[in-house]
């Protein structure tokens, strides 16, 4: 037995130890602590400092890990191009569905609509995401691609107001609500179904495949609405032709969903629901915890939830004051035509397309925190001096203040989709990140359109998405400097994932202790 009493008077020299040699420094009260004994220091060591086992570390799977990206990444292209046709259809709704009234008043109901269906999407996360960490990541974004699916396909079903009058409305806002319920789920499954799949050193990159989802859908939505208009002309349009992008959507759910159902789940998740997992306290805690548990979120996560509602907050608002109104701005606010300013997005997102998986490579690189910083301070530097090239009308003005705001967003796109996941532990990371996503999606993603048209109704003033947009980087900046640097580190509560048996075998053999001769 080992005399307890002693090892508390030794316990000081016992934490030198850990740093130094103790003969280095003079200590010989340490060398002889550690003489007497020496079992006892090397666990209190081992404890303090656990060494990883082979079988702690994941070694992924490169063509399960691209399968997922695809899926997931198939699934936040289907729900941005449900989004996006609404925003860009934003016009066209409001003379179909809302009549009455002044342009002003059409345009205003019609994104009032548009910010409906944000309403009930902290709920859709406050149930999918728990669901998520209780059942699996994989069921549980299958059955918000269903969801997705049947409200969107069912609004391009829907009679317009002269054919049925005030119920077309009440179902038009009905369906939202359902799109919004369901995408409560999606935006946190998807990014952590990506993290926990993707290696430590290559997070970002992977990652950054969701945002190109996004960025897919927004293009195919504008370009599919942009033909249309071109091909079809605005009265047909309001008579029927509004209803072919929303009835595209429900073949590409199927092929979505047929993909997701293929898919295992996450290593990280089936790992969390191994009991032999000791990498890590909060690993091995999981199984007698109540995954999913949203007072436990509420209660332990708090801080990383605050941070995740500002970061994501001044994220969603320059997003969607970019790919969602800038469309309508360019058509009601300085009189182009509807097609031309889709157009000119079209072109933005094609090159922003082309870019953001580079971003991604170069969050794995640099870490998160530089290439969030740079997208937030570009955007409170460059918000204004772009809309006055807008203004300007010119092609060349308009596509170079596009480019501006679109480069200031790429730096976004491409990093948040591996930051977010980062900042919550794996047994709670879905639901989390899917309460704490969508509460700040509510709160200022999907209301941006509509703050801004009633503030430049309220104002005369055609700046105020500049100015609301550089408001929203300040509280980015705040929110990046304040948020810990994940890059190339493995998830919390995860164990290590690398890419080969090599790297992992580097992995412990650089934890091993050195050798004494």
């Amino acid at each position: 037995m080992y005399d307890r009493a002693a090892l508390r008077r030794e316990r000081l020299p016992v934490e030198r130890e850990s740093a130094t040699s103790p003969t280095e420094n003079g200590q010989e009260s340490d060398a002889a602590a550690v003489r007497r004994h020496p079992a006892l220091f090397r666990a209190i060591k081992r404890r303090q400092n656990p060494r990883l086992r082979r079988s702690d570390i994941t070694v992924t799977d490169e063509a399960a890990v691209k399968r997922a990206v695809k899926a997931a990444s198939l699934g936040n292209a289907m729900e941005w191009f449900d989004f996006g046709i609404y925003a860009y259809l934003a016009g066209t709704i409001g003379r179909v569905f809302f009549p009455s009234g002044s342009d002003t008043a059409q345009l205003l109901s019609s994104f009032a609509t548009f910010a409906v269906a944000f309403l009930v999407r902290p709920l859709g996360g406050m149930v999918f995401g728990p669901m998520g960490d209780k059942v699996g990541r994989k069921k549980v974004l299958a059955l918000t691609m269903i969801l997705m699916a049947i409200g969107t396909a069912a609004i391009g079903l829907i009679p317009s107001y002269d054919s049925i009058g005030f119920w077309a409305p009440v179902l038009l806002i009905l369906f939202r609500l359902l799109q919004g319920f369901s995408t409560g789920g999606e935006y946190g499954g998807a990014s952590t179904f990506i993290a926990e799949y993707a290696p430590d050193k290559r997070r970002g990159f992977f990652g950054s495949f969701l945002e190109l989802g996004t960025l897919a859908g927004y293009t195919g939505a504008a370009s599919l609405v942009t033909g249309l208009t071109t091909w079809l002309g605005s009265d047909t349009m309001d008579a029927w032709g509004w209803r072919i992008p929303f009835l595209v959507a429900a073949p590409l759910g199927i092929v979505g969903i047929y993909l997701r159902l293929r898919l295992d789940d996450t290593p990280a998740f089936l790992k969390l629901e191994d009991s032999n997992v000791h990498i890590s306290e909060a690993a091995t805690a999981v199984e007698t915890t109540a995954r999913g548990d949203l007072a436990k979120i509420f209660r332990t996560h708090w801080r990383q939830l605050v941070l995740c509602i500002a970061l994501v907050g001044a994220y969603n608002i320059t997003d969607y004051m970019l790919l969602s109104y800038m469309p309508t701005y360019l058509s009601d606010e300085l009189h182009y035509s509807e097609s031309h300013g889709l157009m000119i997005l079209v072109a933005t997102m094609v090159l922003l397309m082309l870019i953001i998986n580079q971003v991604g490579r170069l969050s794995d690189r640099f870490g998160r925190k530089p290439l969030l910083m740079t997208g937030m301070i570009s955007f409170f530097v460059l918000s204004a001096p772009a809309f006055v090239l807008v203004q300007d009308g010119s092609l060349l003005a308009v596509s170079a203040g596009m480019l501006m705001l679109g480069l200031s967003l790429v730096c976004l796109l491409g990093t948040m989709s591996a930051a977010l996941p980062a900042m919550f532990p794996t047994n709670v990371r879905y639901g989390s990140l899917s309460v704490g996503y969508n509460l700040s999606a509510s709160l200022f993603g999907g209301t941006t359109p509509l703050v801004i048209t009633a503030l430049i109704s309220v104002t005369g003033s055609d700046m105020m998405p500049a100015y609301y947009a550089m408001a929203a980087a300040l509280v980015g900046v705040v929110a990046v400097a304040c948020m810990k640097e994940t890059a190339q580190q493995p998830l919390e509560g995860s164990p290590p994932s690398v890419q080969s048996q090599e790297e992992a075998a580097e992995l412990v053999e650089s934890q091993a202790p050195t050798p004494k001769f």
